[in-house]
């Protein structure tokens, strides 16, 4: 399972093979560590544990338990395995180049935060009409009925927007540098600039 966490520069635009200039999203891949691997006779499970950036003020907790990798990452994910391959063992460092031009990958990021926004922003409703005595231009209108006498979970109302963790599937690597540790996605990623960006192979 090729997987890396990133961190997101900005977008820019390349040219393809096919002259034709193609929108690109570039991500930092400084190295990342293996800090844990995780079995099904210990965890119950198969996973992989990375940190990635090197990480200031750590509790004696995490510092503990990344001794063995011999780094304190300031940020760590964990990543399920189908099997444990015996080159990405505790204190590996996975590198740019585990991705290759044409891969397709899933991208997950928070997204960007909109702060609080009605309806219309936020679920597409239209607006109400301003002819013919109209009052309801932007109002979300009717939101129950008679009986029963509350609102259901998850109506669609005004209200927080946006930061939530997204993943967009099945995008293709477009650029991969060693020399500078980038990696170009074709297409957007989730979330601002400098935004964490988890970057797995699509099962």
């Amino acid at each position: 399972m090729k997987a890396l966490i990133t961190r997101k520069i900005g977008m820019t635009s390349v040219i393809d093979e096919n002259g034709e200039a193609i929108a690109v999203t570039l991500l930092s891949a400084t190295p990342n560590v293996v800090t844990q691997v995780k079995d099904n006779e210990k965890d119950g499970y198969m996973a992989m544990q990375l940190g990635f950036e090197q990480g200031k003020n750590v509790g004696k907790a995490q510092a503990g338990h990344f001794k063995t990798a011999n780094f304190m990452p300031k940020i760590v994910r964990e990543i399920r395995i189908n099997e444990i391959d015996e080159n990405q063992g505790v204190g590996e460092k996975l590198l740019a180049d585990i991705f290759s031009v044409g891969d397709v990958i899933d991208a997950t990021g928070i997204s960007k935060g909109k702060g609080f926004a009605g309806t219309i922003k936020r679920h597409n409703f239209k607006r109400g009409r301003k002819t013919h005595g109209g009052r309801s231009y932007r109002r979300p209108g009717s939101i129950g009925s008679m009986y029963p006498q509350h609102i259901f979970k998850g109506k669609k109302m005004a209200g927080h927007m946006g930061h939530e963790q997204r993943t967009v599937k099945r995008l293709k690597v477009a650029l991969v540098d060693t020399d500078l540790n980038v990696i170009g996605i074709k297409g957007a990623v989730p979330g601002a600039r400098k935004g964490i960006v988890l970057l797995q192979e699509t099962k």
